[in-house]
């Protein structure tokens, strides 16, 4: 049986397009990850789920040719163990161990260390499961984590983190050496420990949406789009032409600001503290031009259930049309200067690499994807409206190194605005947000919108009186945090924070 065949037999699900929905067995679980494997699909996203009769809810999204599919596999009560997807798809293994550590159910020959939990709550208590708070430890707690340790002579280990020397979240790294050369790197993450699905749970459906936007900030236009997609799918609101494409420049402002930061970052962390000026320079221009226009620098609470929470302002499309012209060759001035530049190229190039063979068997995706041969975007593959006539060009290298993930930003920067600009020219009159209908309780949704990272997913489930069920949001940098573990081996310790910046992942978005 081939992928198709499976989406044959689905049904179509609300939210996102192209999306459809599978109850499985315990054979076919693992014949629709083989099958999917087999046509060059991938994997988006993994979670569980209570169910309303007991037990819980396995469900793995797919992207493939076909579409997006979400498999379901029903465990019973007081079966806590499947068969993992990690053989298949090696994104799978953190995803499955954050499975355990909130939910409780574990991958059998999957890796059974804690993900999340840190000992931040007592040893079998379950945050998605158990009702109440956990009972405090008597004393104090060590969490001693079991790192995987490299032997040999001349070899030594390097931890750095989780707390850093600024104003990032936290998070450690242990590296293993020789000299300076980097034999192994392992990560860790998780120490926040928001509660962001434990919150959602039990919120109403119509403020949800604020939560996701915060569930990784750097992304909120995407992530409170993708909440609102699924919301808006399972209660069956129209979204008003106006407010599709007012979320089309929203996001693509977001984009912007992220890339720009980024290119500025790492001409800074290759010693070239003129990018790291003339970008800020920019960044700034944009996110006081976002202000005047939406009233927010980062648009947090601006896409709402029903569409967004203010129109653009008065005069807006003449002022972003003569900006993003500006920033276009403003930017492409500073292409050259970074393609020219001696030094940068020999920092960037060959540093990091991930080969597109390595890229597609770990799953990597996203811009950091599209860097090493994995040309997926959902804008284009899988376009929601009004994507689906702006038909973006898709960027994308095979190189896979610093500076392959450099090229690909600027691409997505010349893209990006073009796309901006043509937003506002075709941007249609009319209402910017209507009331959405409250939707039957155990309606499930998705959500799916190509963040400036890569896929954003949103799971959603109604609960009665208009609450959330369960709420499963998904950062793309599930996928890309162990690669980055691949992509530093054999380079040098020094070059670990450019390469790191190069990919950008978040660890807000493992907070779960």
């Amino acid at each position: 049986m081939v992928a198709h065949v499976w989406f044959e037999q689905a049904s179509p699900l609300a939210g996102a397009p192209g999306v459809a929905a599978l109850e499985v067995d315990a054979d076919s679980w693992s014949r629709v990850a083989l099958d999917v494997a087999a046509t060059a699909g991938r994997l988006v996203a993994f979670w569980a789920e209570a169910r309303p009769a007991g037990g819980s809810w396995l469900r793995a999204t797919y992207a493939a040719e076909p579409g997006v599919l979400v498999a379901s596999l029903a465990l019973p009560p007081g079966d806590r163990e499947y068969h993992g997807l990690h053989e298949v798809f090696p994104a799978a293994a953190r995803m499955q161990r954050a499975v355990a550590d909130l939910s409780g159910p574990e991958a059998r020959g999957g890796d059974r260390r804690g993900w999340l939990r840190h000992a931040a709550w007592p040893t079998g208590f379950l945050p998605l499961v158990d009702a109440g708070e956990p009972a405090p430890p008597a004393a104090a707690v060590t969490d001693n984590y079991p790192f995987v340790r490299v032997t040999g002579d001349g070899v030594h280990e390097i931890a750095v983190g989780p707390v850093h020397a600024g104003i990032i979240e936290p998070g450690h790294f242990r590296f293993s050496v020789v000299g300076e050369k980097v034999l192994r790197l392992e990560e860790r993450l998780g120490y926040v420990h928001k509660g962001i699905e434990r919150r959602l749970a039990g919120r109403l459906l119509g403020d949800g949406h604020r939560l996701a936007a915060r569930v990784s900030g750097d992304s909120a236009v995407a992530f409170s789009w993708a909440y609102c997609q699924a919301l808006e799918g399972i209660a069956g609101t129209a979204l008003p032409p106006r407010a599709a494409w007012l979320r089309a420049l929203a996001l693509e402002l977001e984009r912007l600001a992220n890339h720009l930061g980024d290119l500025g970052a790492l001409g800074n962390d290759a010693g070239f503290a003129f990018g790291l000026a003339q970008f800020s320079r920019l960044k700034e221009s944009l996110l006081r031009l976002t202000e005047r226009v939406f009233t927010q620098r980062y648009l947090m609470d601006f896409v709402v259930p029903g569409g967004v929470a203010v129109d653009a302002a008065a005069g807006a499309e003449a002022a972003i049309d003569g900006f993003m012209a500006t920033l276009a060759a403003e930017v492409m001035r500073l292409r050259q200067v970074y393609d020219e530049h001696a030094g940068l190229r020999d920092r960037f190039s060959g540093a990091g690499l991930v080969t597109p063979d390595l890229a597609r068997r770990l799953g990597l995706t996203g811009l950091a994807g599209r860097a090493s041969g994995q040309a997926f975007d959902l804008r284009i593959d899988l376009p929601c409206h009004p994507y689906d006539e702006l038909r973006p060009v898709k960027a994308a290298a095979s190189e896979g190194d610093v500076e392959a993930r450099v090229a690909v930003r600027f691409d997505e920067v010349a893209e990006s605005c073009r796309l901006v600009r043509d937003i506002i020219a075709r941007l249609p009159e009319g209402p910017h947000r209507v009331e959405p209908a409250c939707p039957p309780e155990g309606a499930m949704g998705i959500g799916l919108i190509e963040g400036w990272r890569g896929p954003v997913l949103v799971s959603l489930t109604a609960g009665p009186d208009g609450t959330v069920r369960r709420c499963h949001p998904h950062d793309p940098s599930w996928h890309n945090w162990p690669v980055l573990e691949h992509a530093v081996v054999d380079n040098i310790v020094p070059d670990f924070p450019l390469i790191n910046k190069s990919f950008n992942l978040s660890y807000s978005g493992h907070d779960l």
